[in-house]
């Protein structure tokens, strides 16, 4: 068993589909939302450095989200391109465990930085007159901080879990990045432990930020309610909009993929929903959170005129 797995240093990438004939199309897809995402994102966290009126703690949040959705995009979209474009579907076993370990912790870190924003809504609506002494800046950075943290140490866990794994005959990962379920799949020794883990911690890590982030929106939905003004009602619930469209397509893919789904992942089906949490979400999110805000599109116009 050990022989063989040194002898098994590549797996191969089958990707999102076979058919020959839709290599090139996916390709310009994949590579045009790739672009679109990285200009979406970049140019976000561009946009916020740039003016001082979007110098806050959700701007700050917001930048910080940008940042993992651009991280979370590519870990997974440039081998992806590749593989369209050449018959090279090769990944080595350090690059799998690599490409997964950045994935995992900008994904992670995208979880506790959804809360953090959640708490910086619930604070500026039902708390606004200490605000600016609730969200001071050392609270935003050690949110910001802990998110990244978790993140990375979220990651290394499951990548360290992954070397008591052996890969000794069957090496094709049916997937287009190295997700960990595929690899248990495909493994010769006992996964469960692995996947025993994996349940536990995506049950904790998706639940706690899920039932923090509905518990705050929920006391925002009654401040929201109390409000005499029916402009303060309607900039609220704008500005919390966003946000909650984003939470809603996040953790509803998470969760089918690494809750409900178990081993059904290695299906077409599972391959959709983790191309929506992979590449669409990050491509989605600067919009979501823009084409609505007044601030970011007053901002643009302010950048546009030098």
């Amino acid at each position: 068993m050990e022989g063989n797995r040194t002898l098994l240093t590549e797996f191969v990438l089958r990707g999102i589909t076979d058919r020959p004939e839709l290599q090139v199309p996916l390709f310009l897809v994949f590579f045009f939302i790739y672009v679109i995402t990285m200009v979406g994102n970049l140019g976000l966290i561009f946009l916020i450095w740039k003016d001082p009126r979007l110098h806050t703690p959700m701007y700050l949040f917001l930048g910080n989200l940008a940042f993992s959705d651009a991280c979370t995009s590519s870990s997974v979209t440039p081998k992806m391109l590749m593989k369209f474009l050449n018959k090279n579907d090769m990944i080595s076993l350090g690059e799998c465990f690599s490409q997964f370990y950045f994935f995992c912790s900008s994904a992670t870190a995208e979880c506790y930085l959804l809360v953090a924003m959640a708490y910086d809504r619930y604070v500026a609506i039902c708390n606004p007159l200490h605000y600016v002494v609730i969200m001071s800046k050392r609270l935003c950075v050690q949110f910001i901080s802990v998110s990244h943290l978790i993140g990375l140490l979220h990651a290394l866990l499951y990548v360290g879990m992954l070397f008591r794994l052996t890969f000794c005959s069957y090496n094709i990962i049916d997937h287009f990045f190295c997700d960990l379920i595929p690899l248990y799949a495909i493994s010769c020794t006992d996964p469960f432990i692995n996947a025993l883990l994996l349940f536990i911690f995506a049950v904790f890590i998706q639940v706690s930020t899920f039932m923090s982030i509905i518990v705050s929106y929920i006391r925002v939905l009654f401040a929201i309610l109390k409000t005499k003004s029916e402009k303060g009602r309607s900039k609220a619930f704008s500005t919390c909009s966003a946000h909650l469209v984003s939470v809603s397509l996040f953790y509803g893919t998470l969760f089918v993929i690494y809750v409900l789904s178990g081993s059904d992942t290695e299906n077409y089906q599972g391959k959709l929903y983790s191309l929506f949490y992979t590449i669409i979400i990050p491509l989605l999110n600067p919009f979501i959170y823009s084409l609505r805000n007044k601030e970011v599109l007053g901002a643009l116009r302010k950048l546009a005129k030098y």
